[in-house]
């Protein structure tokens, strides 16, 4: 029965507490009872007698009648699932047994444990003591026995925790949870007594044994509380005993390190690795622990510990929390330091108990949202989501979720079904798709790795017109007499399909070859009947659902394309609507009005259109202006003469021809897309295009690698890829340059000129890097400095790249600084080289005469010919999430805009802009309470800030962070409404009630990618349909000149009736793997507009061009102010360091690192991609006076096997394939043991420790270099040390007079979450190139003057060379 199986339990709990002749009486009562000798309540009545008269004899005095607590609890209510394993009958006897002998032992050995202390107290075995009065916990009224819901909970101060023999253990290292029996003994309190001292405690000895030990107190108080459970109650440690505390120290360094991680995590769930670092090494430890600082290394060492703490607080968490297990952060932690997961759940009992709630830090609040962005957000896509899981769990039923690394037993309950794992949350049983953590760690992994690399689709050609339809006469009847004949076709205005009259110029639906296809739309252009019958031209429209756009479209709205076919008559099926949406008149005032966001009924036959699209470059365009004249009105295609045009304009032509002679026809110009090229212009070529006379030293090929005492560098062996990351040894050459001599046409046969095959003769020069000197030469030389040389080559028109103004220094009438910043592709030579004697001259009069000679006149200075009131006035900007000010410091620069009003959250990267532009006003607050402002009518903020008015923003640009959804799995309800709520869409809400003419988005490369690229479909399709020009690509930073690979997700818009900018072409060449900007999109690949993919006008910045200048520093420099010490040595430091003279550097101070991690970069040798594979295996004597130890190799590694000499490589039982045993760690070493513990599944972690290389680029500058972080190449390539804040900002592009603002760390994270200045300043120049296109455009049209001053204009391009315009 139940009471009697309660009993039985009550007493099992006991049982080793009593003497073998009691528990002998216990049993001959249990076989009464079963036999029905006894009644239940005579056995009660005598069990409680037997065990009052055996416990009050025991200890000398009477007391209470015990009662077990708990009702009919087992080990208490946190073991896990699996305590039952108590139960069983063999199980039984045996720990009674155990327990026996122990008491026995215990009580001769008592003093191995605990000494009696001077008080001399008696010690009270646990029942007894839980019974003492000072508790308070029971009372002697019967029914104590079932009145607690839970374990009573007192404390315990001075304690010793011991095995049974006596010995003293730590508890946390898994003896518990190997079910070895662990007591405590001490003072034990009532848990309203804070004061540690033994006053008031009752003296217990051998409590227990413990079940399970808990850490509470994750609610930023400071210390976290340890816990026991015993059978009886629950202890919270105080103090420990004086011979405990040594033991118990190293414990509370791992306990408080877990919940300094999880209390940070909760709070900050998107923070790095590095920032994380940052935060331990900051935080004080409390008093009371015996060291002084928390480091890295401490970290490592308690890595397991931590996750596993950080998985027990997961599960304990509310299910609708995310896991704080995936952060970004743990993932690294976890890949780094070797975690195995799923472990907890394998073994029994440690739990983390009641995480107390914490108050989140307020994040951003609800994004406040303008009515149209709403509604794209809500109605379209509430449907599009539950579809989307709807399949997706379909998918997932067919996979039974597990990692199949996890150490956990199948069949119990998943916990993983959490909603928080991802679960469905619904399931009770054990669930299906067991989402483990390895699995929910390895997929929050996957999101991050964007596959470039993805097959091109091409683009579908409408219809297939293999074969003939036959056609069905009796359907089609022309109407009326053909308008038009011409020889062979004759043209008609109208034709009678099934009884319905369509006329040229109406748009049909058209059927497919394949009907379960949707029908095809077009504009009927031309209709007319031939020897094929009867025809028609089709003008398609692209529907939005075969746009980038894809799902989110509007399935009634259109595309224009320029994609047109003859078809024949019979395949239209019938006559539909299409209307065309133009802007309203007020476009600009209308934004966050409540727009009706339906555009046309939909009766099935009715759609609009508002967009032109191009399918390459994914651009979304005004419809293009081009009209039919008069006499092609009968068959005028839009997208026949635009793509006539594009052709016409491709095509190269010579013109203006000169003479004849030498079997040749000489000309005056070439044209080719849309550039003309003259004789004494300069033209860029591929590098292969022709060689020079002098042979180039070879490129320093690295030298061929020694052999290495493995000894002394047992991990060498893990660097057998040549690759070195941030190396530029496959760098292309940038273009070469030459002067057109001659332009000629060979003189066929039949006396005509071959005028489809065009050849330059051209005068080769040399750049700096081509003489004999080499690459050292253009190290010191300006940029775009060139050298004439005699030398000629003939090339192929065709291989011209583009156009360059080549002058010689001493003709220019400004100073040659001011010439090259006056536009793009500007070169000067002032000497020539002559390769054969390998000497500079003074060039001949035939080269410096060129630029004045008249025929390319004023090529140099474009401008003296653009009418003066061609003054652009600087668009009012508004920039949000600026950070310090990356991007409007670029925009200033191209001189584009004046950034009027900055939102920036982080106050000191809201002060460093204000520092850098005292004229802004800056708020720091959060965007949706400025908006709700704004929209509700105000007109200045809470601290009386003046808000932007509607009509006030001209250019709203903006980096929105994104971590919430990132990742490229579909949304599911949580991730959409986290995106809903997202700061993306208050921006895109800013965008539409601001309607800004210019609209720039900046994020990280992934953000294309987010859940299936659905951020980015989402954030254009709320563009098109606020009616903006849009488009978007990838850019590499380091093709604008800076020493970094960065690569950045632009989407840019333009408002109607300005012209959406084009992405700026690359002014450096970079390491090509650097630069696969390409975007794949459901299946399709998009490439954005730029044409140089291979080479460039310039070489590549390098790190020598970014800081060979900057003062040597020690680890931890901390002066904020010293002296540059030297004159800039590149021209990137001559350009970053101004023009104003300055004698004072800032901010060259670098973070100072822990004894250890200073030995490990002393370490490190200097060569290119040296890194921690190179450390040595010795002992070192480090700075804090302590030594580290060798690393010793104690396994067989399976998959490196052994070293040339035979000596293992292994250093943990998971090298041979066994599960981690934790007693395998090391620390204190100078190789981190957590790397060749870890180093096969994550590439050797190559890169880690690694020094920057001279000739080499940064990787992506982060906002805490940390040698151990996921960007570990971060050491100086000469000094023991990690890059300084000023170091950071030249990678970035920051000029040196820019200011930041806070701590050390402050400083790094403003640099590394700017947008380069040298990137928006390249875009900024393309929005001004498209301001200056539509002022023109505007002043002609003013002037009504024919095309004479077009063409004139369009041959100086503000910038320099000249761009084709959209395709």
């Amino acid at each position: 029965t139940l009471s009697e199986k309660c009993v039985k339990e009550k007493l099992s709990l006991i049982h080793g507490f009593l003497q073998a002749d009691v528990q002998n009486q216990l049993s001959e009562l249990e076989a009464k009872l079963r036999c029905k000798e006894l009644s239940e309540e005579r056995y009660l009545a005598k069990v409680k007698a037997l065990l009052h008269q055996e416990l009050s004899a025991e200890n000398g005095d009477a007391a209470p009648p015990v009662r077990a607590p708990n009702g009919c609890s087992k080990n208490g209510a946190y073991g896990s699932d699996e305590d039952s394993e108590r139960a069983g009958a063999d199980g039984e006897e045996d720990s009674a047994m155990e327990m026996e002998e122990a008491a026995s032992r215990g009580a001769n050995e008592g003093v191995l444990v605990n000494a009696p202390s001077p008080l001399s107290l008696v010690q009270l075995e646990e029942p007894e003591m839980l019974t003492d009065e000072r508790l308070s916990i029971f009372d002697a009224n019967e029914d104590g026995f079932e009145s607690y819901e839970d374990l009573p909970q007192h404390k315990v101060t001075s304690f010793s925790v011991y095995d049974k023999r006596g010995h003293l253990c730590p508890f946390d290292t898994g003896l518990i949870e190997r079910n070895i029996e662990l007591y405590f003994s001490g003072a034990v309190k009532p848990i309203y007594d804070d004061n540690p001292c033994l006053d008031g405690g009752v003296r217990a000895k051998k409590l227990g044994p413990i079940n399970a030990w808990w850490i509470t107190g994750f609610d930023g108080g400071e210390k976290a509380l340890i816990g026991f459970t015993t059978a009886f109650a629950d202890y919270i440690l105080m103090e420990p005993s004086e011979e405990y505390a040594p033991i118990f120290a190293l414990m509370q360094e791992k306990i408080y390190m877990s919940k300094i991680v999880v209390e940070f995590l909760q709070n900050n769930r998107d923070v790095s690795y590095e920032d994380l670092l940052n935060k331990i090494e900051t935080t004080v430890p409390p008093a009371g622990l015996n060291f002084n600082r928390f480091t890295e290394d401490s970290l490592l060492r308690h890595a397991q510990f931590v996750v596993e703490q950080v998985e027990s607080y997961d599960e304990a968490g509310d299910s609708d929390e995310p896991p704080v297990l995936i952060t970004p952060c743990m993932r690294d932690l976890i890949k780094l330091a070797g975690v195995t997961l799923g472990k907890r759940r394998a073994v029994r009992r440690q739990a983390i108990r009641h995480p107390t709630k914490i108050d989140k830090d307020k994040g951003p609040t609800k994004a406040t949202t303008t009515k149209l962005v709403y509604l794209i957000f809500d109605t379209f896509f509430s449907e599009q989501i539950e579809k989307d899981e709807r399949e997706d769990d379909k998918e997932n039923a067919m996979k039974r979720r597990r990692c199949g690394v996890c150490e956990v037993p199948g069949g119990s309950a998943c916990p993983f079904n959490m909603v928080k794992f991802g679960g469905s949350g619904r399931s009770k049983q054990a669930c299906l798709q067991r989402r483990c953590p390895n699995l929910a760690v390895r997929e929050a992994d996957e999101d991050e790795e964007v596959d470039d690399n993805i097959p091109e689709m091409p683009s579908p050609k409408k219809m297939l017109q293999g074969r003939k339809k036959k056609q069905n006469k009796s359907r089609i009847s022309w109407v009326g007499e053909p308008i038009k004949s011409d020889g062979k076709k004759d043209y008609y205005q109208r034709v009678c399909i099934d009884s319905e009259t369509l006329e040229v110029g109406d748009c049909v639906s058209v059927s497919p070859d394949d009907p379960t296809k949707p029908l095809y739309l077009a504009r009927v252009t031309a209709m007319w009947e031939d020897s094929s019958g009867q025809m028609f031209h089709a003008h398609w429209f692209c529907p939005g659902s075969d746009t980038v756009l894809g799902a989110t479209s509007d399935p009634l709205e259109l595309f224009l394309v320029d994609e047109c076919e003859d078809m024949q008559l019979s395949y239209i099926h019938g006559k539909v609507k299409v209307i065309y949406k133009a802007p309203s008149e007020n476009w600009s005032m209308e934004g966050g009005l409540d727009m009706e966001i339906k555009m046309v009924e939909d009766d099935g036959r009715t759609y609009f259109y508002q967009m032109w699209y191009d399918q390459e470059y994914a651009r979304f365009e005004s419809p293009p202006k081009t009209q039919p004249t008069e006499d092609n009105k009968y068959k005028f295609c839009m997208s026949c003469t635009r793509l006539d045009e594009v052709r016409h304009k491709e095509i190269p032509k010579v013109a203006e021809p000169l003479e004849e002679g030498d079997g040749k026809m000489f000309y005056a110009m070439a044209t080719k897309n849309g550039v003309q090229y003259r004789v004494g212009d300069g033209v860029y070529l591929l590098p292969d295009a022709f060689s020079f006379s002098m042979k180039p030293a070879s490129p320093a090929k690295r030298p061929k690698k020694e052999a290495v005492d493995e000894e002394l560098h047992p991990e060498h062996y893990r660097k057998y890829s040549e690759y070195i990351k941030g190396s530029n040894l496959d760098a292309p050459d940038p273009y070469r340059v030459g002067r057109i001599k001659e332009i000629f046409c060979n003189i066929r046969s039949n006396g005509k000129p071959n005028e489809a095959d065009i050849k330059l003769r051209i005068y080769k020069f040399y750049r700096p890097e081509n003489t004999h000197k080499s690459m050292k030469a253009s190290y010191h030389a300006d940029i775009n400095l060139l050298y004439w040389s005699d030398e000629e080559t003939t090339v192929d028109f065709r291989a011209v790249q583009g156009r360059c103004t080549v002058v010689y220094g001493e003709d220019l009438t400004e100073s040659i600084q001011d010439y090259s910043a006056g536009g793009l592709d500007r070169f000067y030579f002032l000497e020539a080289y002559n390769a054969k004697t390998k000497s500079f001259e003074d060039p001949p009069n035939h080269a410096r005469s060129s630029g004045t000679k008249g025929k390319g006149k004023g090529k140099g200075k474009g401008n003296e010919q653009e009418p003066a009131e061609l003054k652009l006035p600087k668009l009012r900007t508004l920039d949000v999430f600026s950070g310090c000010g990356g991007l409007s410091e670029g925009f200033h620069q191209a001189g584009v805009s004046e950034t009027l009003w900055a939102i920036e959250m982080w106050e000191p990267a809201a002060q460093a802009f204000r520092l850098n532009n005292p004229g802004t006003t800056v708020f720091t607050e959060d965007c949706n309470v400025l908006l709700k402002l704004v929209m509700s009518g105000e007109k200045t903020n809470s601290l009386g800030q003046k808000l932007p008015q509607k009509g006030d923003v001209e250019m709203l640009c903006g980096g929105p962070p994104c971590q919430g959804f990132s990742g490229m799995n579909r949304f599911n309800s949580r991730t959409y409404s986290k995106f809903k709520n997202s700061l993306v869409v208050s921006f895109l809400s800013y965008c539409d009630y601001y309607r800004p003419r210019f609209f720039l988005l900046e994020n990280v490369r992934n953000f294309v990618s987010f859940k299936r690229s659905m951020v980015l479909k989402l954030t254009l399709r709320c563009l098109v349909r606020m009616g903006y020009q849009c488009t978007f690509g990838v850019l590499q930073a380091g093709q604008y000149g800076v020493a970094q690979t960065r690569r950045r997700a632009i989407v840019l818009a333009a408002a109607p009736g300005e012209k959406l900018p084009m992405f700026p072409e690359p002014l450096h060449v970079f390491a090509p793997r650097a630069c696969q900007l390409s975007v794949v999109v459901d299946d399709k690949k998009f490439v954005s507009n730029i044409t140089r993919t291979y080479s460039g006008p310039f070489r590549t910045i390098t790190v020598r061009d970014t800081m060979s200048d900057l003062p040597e520093v020690r680890n931890g420099a901390s002066a904020l102010e010293i002296s540059y010490n030297g004159e800039p040595q590149s021209w990137f430091q001559r350009q970053i360091r101004g023009s104003q003279y300055q004698p004072i550097l800032r901010d060259h101070i670098c973070k100072d690192m822990s004894a250890l991690v200073a030995a490990r970069m002393r370490h490190i040798p200097l060569a290119p991609g040296s890194d921690w594979r190179d450390l040595p295996n010795i002992e070192v004597r480090l700075s804090d006076g302590t030594t580290t130890r060798k690393l010793r190799y104690t396994h067989h590694e399976k998959k490196n096997g052994r070293s040339s000499s035979g000596a293992l490589r292994g250093v943990c039982s998971c090298a041979e394939g066994k599960p981690c045993d934790p007693a395998d760690r090391q620390f204190n070493t100078l190789i981190p043991w957590c790397l060749p513990h870890t180093g096969n599944r994550h590439n050797h972690w190559a890169g880690l420790y690694g020094r920057l290389e001279w000739d080499g680029f940064f990787s992506t500058t982060v906002t805490n270099p940390e040698p151990m972080g996921k960007q570990g190449r971060v050491l100086h390539p000469e000094q023991h040390r990690v890059v300084s804040v000023r170091e950071c900002a030249r990678s970035q592009g920051f000029p040196d007079t820019y200011r930041l603002f806070g701590n050390i760390l402050d400083k790094h994270r403003q640099v590394g979450n700017a947008v380069p200045p040298p990137l928006a300043k390249a875009i900024g120049l393309e929005i001004k190139s498209c301001m200056l296109a539509k002022l023109r455009e505007d002043t002609a049209a003013k002037d009504k003057t024919t095309g004479q001053s077009k063409v004139g204009m369009e041959r100086f391009s503000p910038l320099g060379g000249l761009r084709g315009g959209p395709r």
